[in-house]
């Protein structure tokens, strides 16, 4: 569970997705976190506090004269039992006595008076998110170090669609796991390739390697976690995008070849995760090949496509290069040569039998020291290791 032992206050103010903050609760709970819910008198008038002392299996708190608290002093004790003060979601109203020290409530209260960090997930009508008050708002409330989660873009209760709606629920989940963890590659961009590419035969056939994409996004996601700025060039999969990172799709070798010189020249880090075709059809045709009855198969003429781990690693002044070799046997003769080969400080192994298409993988870093093996594992637990390794190469280049 990836908040074991978490202790967080989940704040709930008025607006209709307030409602989504039970399944947000749920969802905090089934990660392992013990919960203490706070709402402001306008968000009981959404959900009741029924619901979240249901779930949560915990009183919930609202009044800042709440003789329950032997003190009554709740808005000291609720925050000194907390790791983190979750605000989702957060009205425009909530985050306007944010920005200004306002302390009318006991929401309000809790969080000036808080010791541990606050994230806030806005949730309001466009045209409130756009004005300018809520605009310097938020500028205030980043400079005073609050993380703010969202907001989302698309249909909105009152009928209209654009920016202001809450992120939902698994979004805010993804954000306060990554918030826990260790921020290794604060302020570095990083560059990755992820999944297959398609060669184009004709309309419906191609050449591909096989591959879920399921490594690649999970060291998306890790990186993210630490704190970098990441850039996904993806391949045909089906999976989302991880939160907070940006993704460019493509579908063939030379367009990731492209999409990655685009990005490179920017990024600290390159990690060439993607399974892409050696070879692509020198003439793709227009229109479906036919079979027949009596036709012969096509010939069909290939093309070497470029290696853009390789054209990377070369670059005047290349970023810290990560490879990937996926094997059927041999491993570590044929990934340490691979290393050599095209010169990069670190290569990230595996036999294929091990991890392909699964969630779990067996992985062995190949590096300057050495071998480094990483025991099986879920992927995203071994991207992290991967990640801090990278971090730990980062530090030696300096």
């Amino acid at each position: 569970m990836e908040l074991a032992g978490k202790r967080i206050v989940l704040g709930v103010t008025g607006g209709i997705a307030a409602y989504k903050a039970a399944e947000l609760l749920r969802l905090l709970l089934k990660e392992g976190a013990s919960v203490q819910v706070a709402m402001t008198e306008a968000a009981t008038h959404f959900v009741t506090p029924v619901t979240f002392q249901a779930l949560s299996g915990r009183p919930v708190f609202s009044d800042q004269w709440d003789s329950r608290v032997p003190n009554n002093m709740a808005h000291i004790d609720l925050s000194r039992e907390a790791d983190v003060l979750l605000v989702a979601p957060a009205s425009a109203d909530f985050l306007a006595k944010l920005a200004h020290g306002l302390a009318d409530d006991l929401l309000s209260t809790l969080a000036l008076a808080r010791a541990c960090p606050l994230l806030v997930a806005p949730a309001m009508n466009r045209q409130m998110w756009e004005h300018p008050a809520t605009c310097r708002n938020i500028a205030t409330l980043r400079g005073d170090g609050v993380d703010i989660l969202g907001p989302g873009c698309g249909d909105q209760a009152c009928g209209e669609t654009g920016l202001g709606r809450m992120i939902e629920p698994e979004e805010i989940l993804a954000d306060m796991v990554a918030h826990f963890q260790p921020k290794r590659l604060a302020g570095k961009r990083v560059l990755l390739t992820a999944g297959p590419t398609f060669e184009a035969i004709d309309p419906v056939r191609g050449i591909t390697n096989l591959s879920s994409g399921k490594m690649g996004y999970a060291i998306a996601r890790a990186a993210r976690e630490a704190g970098a700025q990441v850039t996904l060039v993806s391949g045909p999969v089906s999976l989302p995008c991880p939160q907070g990172v940006t993704r460019t799709a493509v579908t063939s070798a030379l367009q990731m070849h492209a999409a990655v010189h685009h990005e490179v020249a920017a990024s600290d880090v390159f990690i060439a995760v993607a399974a892409v075709a050696d070879y692509r059809p020198a003439k793709p045709i227009g229109h479906k090949i036919k079979k027949g009855t009596q036709a012969t198969p096509p010939q069909i003429e290939l093309l070497q496509n470029p290696d853009i781990l390789a054209e990377v690693a070369a670059l005047r002044d290349p970023p810290l290069c990560v490879g990937f070799a996926a094997e059927s046997e041999n491993l570590a003769e044929y990934a340490e040569n691979k290393r050599r080969t095209k010169k990069i400080p670190l290569l990230v192994g595996n036999l294929i039998h091990d991890g392909f298409g699964g969630d779990d993988n067996t992985l062995i870093l190949f590096d300057d020291e050495g071998q480094h093996p990483l025991p099986s594992a879920p992927k995203l637990e071994l991207a992290r290791q991967l990640v801090a390794r990278i971090a730990s190469l980062l530090e030696k280049r300096r």
